[in-house]
């Protein structure tokens, strides 16, 4: 969060951001208390985790919208199967749909392949040889 949070409240208003609220977390764990608050995040001593997440999502919406970055708020009731399936099918779509209006074609990945045939050489598979040598190389 932090990282991408700095690049989409200052970044150039190149996308916009998408977050997911899941309404009924499947369970529920509570905060202790830490001896000696090295953190200083006692205050939030027996909060739980449901309430902080929605804090931080409520606080990172407002920041946001502030600075002018479009959001996408997706609501679901949990994580049911279904849900996550559909959240997946809904991102796959939307990148489809997003390489296509941005004149890539989603489905032919040519940059791709030079870090699967480097993944492939480096793992040692039949055919990659040459390539081995040549990776583990650059390494040293």
């Amino acid at each position: 969060l932090h990282s991408m949070g700095q690049f989409i409240q200052e970044g150039s208003r190149i996308m916009f951001e998408t977050i997911v609220d899941v309404k009924k977390p499947a369970q529920d764990l509570f905060i202790e208390e830490l001896e000696g608050n090295f953190d200083g995040l006692n205050f939030l001593a027996d909060q739980n985790m449901s309430v902080v997440n929605r804090k931080a999502m409520e606080g990172t919406i407002l920041a946001h919208t502030d600075g002018g970055v479009p959001e996408v708020l997706i609501e679901v009731d949990d994580l049911t199967a279904y849900n996550v399936g559909y959240l997946i099918y809904f991102f796959w779509r939307a990148c489809a749909c997003s390489g296509y209006l941005l004149s890539v074609n989603p489905f032919n990945q040519p940059g791709v392949e030079s870090y699967k045939k480097n993944m492939f050489a480096l793992l040692g598979k039949p055919g990659y040889e040459n390539l081995t040598a040549e990776l583990e190389a650059k390494l040293k």
